[in-house]
This record gives structure tokens, sequence and C-alpha cells, in this order.
């Protein structure tokens, strides 16, 4: 991934080139976006109460997934209202502004989604490979930290200003990301392309290697433990590793998306492998979690049942 802003006086605006006329079926698609993101709002943020407001979560593993459902919804917030706009308007276009505050809050939701996974598999290694040692390594302001981090560093690593002259104003996406407007570059981008090559490398990578390492050993103490001890790291890390290979997944789509030509794909694979990354990862997330851990599950079952 290259995440930096990129700093141009040449462009005014972008235009999309992969909206067409659809005529009555536009609002359609509104009303499914619309309802996509209406779920995905309700669901993050009721489980963003529910941890917030009930003491017996107030857990590292629960302040982590705090931390990652506020981060769907900042994500889901940098798509959606934008996307519902260009679907009802006739005119493809969005500023040049616009369009880099797009890119970044897209760019920062993606660099703290791989963050906050990897301290999430990092907890459950604490917690299940050195249980004596969790209350000291994961005391509640060393967790505190770790969750400003994971948000501070992305912010930071995403706000790198470089000049660059663009020779055309066509983004072939239904929304604003950086890959595509480098392509429009007419002007040298190698600095460009190291400074994403070093933080894929180094950063994203080193991350990947921990994250691989810790469900590694996780799955090593698990084998050889008791029966105890392998109930709780399937019921905890399940959905960890579902999460996890859901954004690996939508992140190898959307890398390919920028770097192949779909223009011959059908038009709703194109929607479907553009809209997926940042669509079903802040959708199924709050699903995974709220039906797999049972604290969650039973408090969430009280507020929508009562009597239960």
């Amino acid at each position: 991934m290259i995440m930096m802003m990129l700093n141009s006086t040449q462009v005014s605006y972008f235009t999309f080139g992969a909206y067409f006329d659809l005529g009555l079926f536009k609002y359609l698609l509104f009303m499914i976006s619309m309802c996509f993101y209406v779920v995905t709002i309700c669901t993050n943020l009721l489980l963003i109460v529910v941890i917030c407001m009930n003491r017996s979560l107030h857990e590292p593993m629960y302040l982590f997934l705090c931390s990652l459902f506020v981060n769907e919804l900042f994500g889901s917030t940098g798509l959606f209202p934008f996307l519902l706009v260009q679907i009802l308007s006739d005119i493809h276009t969005v500023s040049y502004s616009s369009c880099y505050l797009q890119i970044f809050c897209l760019y920062t939701y993606a660099n703290v989604q791989f963050y906050n996974l990897a301290l999430m598999s990092y907890d459950r290694y604490l917690a299940i490979c050195y249980p004596l040692q969790y209350n000291t390594r994961m005391a509640f302001n060393k967790v505190i930290m770790l969750i400003a981090l994971t948000w501070l560093f992305p912010l930071l690593s995403n706000v790198i200003m470089i000049s660059l002259q663009l020779c055309g104003n066509i983004i072939d996406r239904l929304f604003c990301d950086n890959f595509s407007v480098v392509k429009l570059a007419c002007s040298d981008t190698t600095a460009i392309n190291i400074y994403g090559l070093m933080y894929t490398f180094i950063v994203l990578f080193g991350l990947a290697i921990l994250i691989f390492y810790t469900y590694l050993r996780i799955l090593r103490v698990s084998l050889s433990g008791s029966k105890q001890t392998r109930q709780k790291a399937v019921s905890t890390c399940t959905p960890h590793l579902a999460s996890l290979l859901n954004f690996f997944f939508g992140c190898l789509i959307e890398i390919a998306q920028g770097r192949f030509d779909m223009k011959r794909a059908p038009f709703f694979l194109r929607i479907f492998l553009s809209l997926y990354f940042l669509t079903c990862q802040p959708l199924l997330n709050p699903l995974m979690y709220g039906l797999n851990l049972t604290k969650i599950r039973i408090i969430c079952k009280s507020l929508v049942s009562p009597k239960m």
C-alpha cells in the first residue's frame, strides 16, 4: 500500500469513470447502500456502548475490540456518505480536496485496522501462552497507550505531502484511492513508490510476521494443553482469525483492483469487488464478535429482550 496525501495545483476536480447512467435502478442501489450503512452504524455503535457501559467488559481484549469498532465507524463514514451522494448524482465529479480527504480517511482506516488486529493477536498470545504474566503485561495504562499508538502512528504516516503533477483527472473507480491518483501523474513517482515499498515491507510485513507467529504459538499451546485451554483458544481466537482472513482477502481484492484492468468484468462484479473491502469488514466484525464472544452475546441479549 502507498499511504500519503499528494499536493497538486493542476487539477481542481476528479471525474469517476466507473459510474454510468442506471436510470431508476440508481434508487435501488441507493437504498441497498443506505441499509448497509445504517446496519453497520447501529451494530458497531451498539457494541461500543455495551463495552463502555459494562465494567465486566473493561478488560484488554474488549477495549481493543472497542477500538476496532470505532475504526469500523470511521472507515464506513469515510465511504458511505460520499458514495450515496455519487449514486444519486448525474455528474460524478469530486473536488480535489474532498478526494484527498477521502483517501486520507480510507487509508487511515486500513492502517488502524491492521495495527488493531496485530494488537489483538498479541493480546490473545499473552492470555493463552503466558496467563500468569498477562495482568502485568496488559495493565490498564499499557492498554490505553497501545490503543493510542495504534491510531497515532497511522495518522502520522498518512500525512506526508509530496508535490505531484497530474496529466489527467479521470479515476476509474467508485471512490477516490491513492493508486488511481498516482497513475494520473505525469511527473516522476519514484519517491512515492519507494515510500510505499518501504512501508509495506518494514511495517506491514513485520506485523504480518508477528500475527503469524502469535497464532502459531497459540496453536502449539492449545494442542498440548488441557481441554479448557483448547476451548478458551477456540472461543476467543475464532472471530479474530475470521476477521483477519477477511481483512487480508479484502486487501488483496483492493490491490488487484488498482493493478488490473477491470473494464471487461461484469458491472455487478466490479461493484462488489470495489466495495467489498470497505463494506463487508465493518459489517461482519460486530456480527462475528457479538455472536461468538459469550459475555458480549449475553449482554446484547439482555438489552434486546430484558426478560430473558
